[in-house]
């Protein structure tokens, strides 16, 4: 099991956090000293030397930043059940201590989504609206089991904290525990009254009120043993505990407050729902709230994002970006949230590196893959936005970065004409911990298909730094970026890059029909290594129909052929990630036969370029049908799903709230929202 680097191979909670190293070259003297032993790499500085290319953010983003910041939400990445005030960073945590008569006391502070430790919490993420406004999520820990809702009358917090019925391991009740501090080094006091918490921050005075301070008979004795160094507030959890700042609230106008904001929930997903003709209200609320669990304040850079999930990130030492993930991020935003979509695509074009291309992924320090970048879907995702929203500012805002993406594509990924995967080991800054650059593996992971069969036999060369391989995916998805990035060319009145973008579409589209084969009935990816065609398949192989290079023929060709055929790809559970009647399809391991969002999402799109309704709508349906089994079972939405049983818990490397197992809903939602109708990411053929 691989350990560093990617997004994908490995569940999250098996992870363990990188080491923040900076770039270093061992000396001339170490390695002459004893060259048959590898010397250990360090550095003086934990931040990558990196020289930014990037444009300051403009005015509108920026109002976008300060919109997105506001009130208080989940946005502590460490906890789902910490609320924290945003500009000023009060913070309010939730924790339950575990009690006992001996020696197994133990106290949970921070709860995560999805960890799967021996005797990790258990958390079934409810609701959770994109301000914020309301939230709700169960937890069960060392026989315990509660719930948390939170929700917001005007610029106040209420929560509300209830004992759920469980089956104690312990004969005493558990304490709960309300804390309050300010996160991330900004300045505030909080100071523990007689009855409530007084706190001074940016906004200035915020009391914090606590309904267990009527519960207690010495409010001001009520200490716990407990690794918290603010104040707080303690009391045995046998009863409902409310939690309110602002002013002081009874549990009647707590609960009266959280009904209100459930309510207004429903509602607005209910309104949602009726754009997909009734059907869509389940993905709209599944959407919202995977996003809402997912999007933290990234105070670094001082930031909203949505990380794939917080697990993740908190093993990468606070968040991480990855390339295509954050673009579909950006695409199920927009469902529902204009900001937070803008948010997630700017800012992963704002990790650019001094190379040009996006990187595979980015994390704290500065630290990326400087090596490689991700399949690109980032001209799409924006043409898409822009088509929702039509913002000029937002396509000027991404244009250059998307523009240098595009033409590092052709000017280092060109192999015979072809396009390939690859790594260039040698640029710096180098992330030294990162020990898959400059190797096949890192080139395999810049296909974001990290252990895809189809790379299996494939040549790696260390001259080129590529795969010596023609792959039909990305030349498939290169082609529909030049297409949709020339079409923003053209909104900006800059022909003379829409010209640019359109011949070299148009070079790269001759090349992929080049790989059209007839005896197969589909394209096939090249080993330019030796000349012959590969005949594993996988979904990419139907991405020339996202690029609109499959004629009407060949389309129909490879979906009788290919598509709808049982032994192939079709079933009760569908995409898998390689054919079922490869050897591989059995294991069942990560892109080894799984069924994963971003390849149906990619296909989906490809179908609504061909007149095929039927074969469009039960593609769309088997792929909701498989989303909706899990989130209506467990609340999960899975990395990625097993092809053969249609659950994403059988595997620990399946991250159990990973945004863009969503997409798997999504492609549902277009199709009952925009049945007839070009969907709002589909790029525009060139002429």
């Amino acid at each position: 099991m691989r350990i560093v680097t990617n997004s994908k191979l490995i569940s999250a909670a098996l992870l363990l956090p990188i080491s923040w190293i900076a770039t270093c070259s061992i000396s001339a003297q170490a390695r002459a000293a004893n060259p048959a032993q590898p010397q250990p790499v360090t550095a003086s500085s934990r931040m990558a030397n990196e020289k930014a290319i990037i444009a300051p953010p403009s005015a509108n983003y920026r109002q976008v930043q300060r919109r997105l910041a506001q009130g208080w939400n989940t946005w502590d990445v460490n906890s789902v059940t910490t609320q924290v005030l945003l500009p000023e960073g009060l913070t309010i945590h939730v924790g339950l201590k575990h009690n006992t008569t001996e020696g197994s006391d133990a106290f949970l502070q921070n709860v995560l989504i999805g960890r799967l430790e021996p005797g990790a919490e258990q958390v079934v993420p409810g609701s959770h609206s994109w301000d914020g406004s309301y939230t709700d999520l169960r937890v069960s820990w060392k026989g315990h089991s509660w719930r948390i809702q939170s929700g917001r009358e005007a610029n106040d917090l209420v929560l509300l904290v209830t004992p759920l019925p469980s089956t104690p391991i312990s004969a005493l009740p558990p304490s709960l525990i309300f804390s309050v501090d300010f996160l991330w080094n900004l300045p505030g006091s909080a100071i523990r009254r007689d009855d409530f918490i007084e706190t001074h921050g940016a906004s200035g005075l915020v009391p914090v009120y606590c309904t267990c301070a009527q519960l207690s008979g010495n409010p001001i004795r009520d200490y716990a043993d407990i690794p918290v160094a603010g104040p707080y507030f303690s009391t045995d959890f046998i009863v409902p505990v409310g939690v309110s700042t602002g002013k002081r609230r009874t549990m009647a106008e707590i609960d009266a407050v959280i009904e209100r904001q459930r309510q207004a929930y429903a509602e607005a997903i209910a309104v949602a729902g009726k754009a997909g003709l009734g059907r869509a209200g389940p993905i709209v609320d599944a959407i919202e709230t995977t996003l809402g669990w997912d999007t933290i304040y990234e105070p670094n850079k001082q930031r909203v994002i949505s990380p794939v999930s917080r697990v993740w990130s908190v093993h990468w030492g606070g968040y991480v970006l990855f390339d295509w993930d954050t673009f579909f991020a950006a695409t199920l935003a927009g469902i529902g949230d204009k900001d937070l979509a803008y948010a997630n695509a700017i800012e992963i074009l704002r990790e650019q590196t001094p190379q040009g291309f996006v990187p595979n992924y980015a994390r704290p320090g500065g630290w990326k893959s400087f090596d490689r970048s991700e399949p690109p879907v980032g001209a799409i995702t924006v043409l898409g936005l822009y088509r929702q929203f039509h913002d000029r500012w937002f396509l000027e805002e991404t244009f250059q970065p998307l523009l240098l993406w595009n033409r590092w594509w052709s000017g280092h990924r060109d192999i015979q004409g072809y396009l390939a995967w690859g790594s260039d080991g040698d640029n710096q800054p180098a992330n030294l911990d990162d020990h898959s650059r400059g190797t096949h593996q890192g080139a395999e992971f810049e296909s974001g298909l990290d252990n895809s069969p189809m790379y299996d036999a494939t040549t790696y060369s260390p001259q080129s730094h590529l795969l010596e391989y023609a792959d039909v995916g990305l030349m498939s998805m290169y082609i529909a970026d030049c297409d949709a990035l020339a079409s923003i060319a053209e909104v900006l009145e800059k022909p003379n890059e829409a010209k640019e973008l359109h011949d070299r579409g148009a070079r790269y589209r001759a090349k992929l029909e080049t790989l059209w084969n007839d005896q197969a009935g589909i394209f096939l990816n090249k080993d330019l290594h030796t000349g012959e065609f590969n005949l594993r398949l996988s979904p990419t192989n139907f991405y020339p129909m996202l690029a609109q290079v499959a004629t009407p023929a060949q389309a129909r060709i490879m979906l009788e052929k290919h598509l709808l055929n049982p032994k192939e790809f079709w079933g009760e559970w569908v995409i898998p990630s390689i054919a079922r009647d490869d050897h591989a399809f059995q294991d069942q391991n990560y892109w080894r036969g799984r069924i994963w969002g971003p390849m149906n999402y990619l296909v989906y799109l490809g179908l609504r370029n061909y007149d095929d309704l039927d074969t469009r709508r039960d593609f769309a349906q088997k792929s909701y049908s498989l989303f909706l089994k899990e989130w209506s079972e467990n609340d999960h939405v899975h990395e990625n799903y097993n092809a053969i049983l249609g659950t994403g818990d059988d595997v620990t490397s399946s991250d159990r709230f990973y945004h863009w197992g969503a997409l798997l809903g999504y492609v549902e939602y277009l199709e009952q929202s925009y049945p007839f109708e070009t969907p709002p990411s589909k790029p525009q053929a060139a002429p």
